[in-house]
């Protein structure tokens, strides 16, 4: 039996959205946030966040469809992301992908060579709380474009 609940707590929603809000605002690239809440929701396989932060990227942020289409293989992409973006697509990877041996060292000595501290700090609360929200949106079921509240 497949139990879907649509229910989400109107607090939890309001937490969730301000913690987000503020991380984005703190990082101050929505560019590079767009991306890498698209990269978590890829590992996360989160139809719904993957096709809203699609629409964003490319609608709101200018992004192109190229750049999304190869997100998944960032890796083998060249030079199509800069050093900066790279780093921070490894410290999501590192963080939605956990590991018995948590964040490697180097993943954190790349990503301090792009990022200052207070980037940082909200770099990870942007992988932090798409990867609640990717959580959320899978365990309820939610589709594309369905209610997420």
């Amino acid at each position: 039996m497949t139990i879907r609940t649509h229910h989400l707590d109107p607090e939890v929603r309001r937490a969730l959205q301000s913690a987000g809000a503020a991380a984005k605002r703190g990082l101050g690239d929505p560019v590079l946030a767009e991306l890498v809440m698209i990269r978590a929701s890829q590992l996360n396989a989160c139809a719904f966040c993957l096709d809203m932060h699609v629409d964003i990227a490319v609608e709101k942020n200018g992004e192109s469809a190229k750049r999304i289409a190869l997100l998944d293989a960032w890796r083998e992409a060249g030079d199509l992301y800069s050093e900066r973006e790279r780093a921070a697509l490894a410290l999501t990877e590192a963080i939605t992908l956990l590991t018995a041996d948590s964040v490697p060292d180097d993943v954190f000595e790349v990503v301090s060579e792009h990022f200052t501290e207070p980037q940082l700090a909200h770099l990870i609360g942007v992988i932090t709380v798409i990867n609640s929200w990717n959580r959320l949106m899978v365990a309820r079921r939610i589709e594309p474009g369905g209610p997420a509240w």
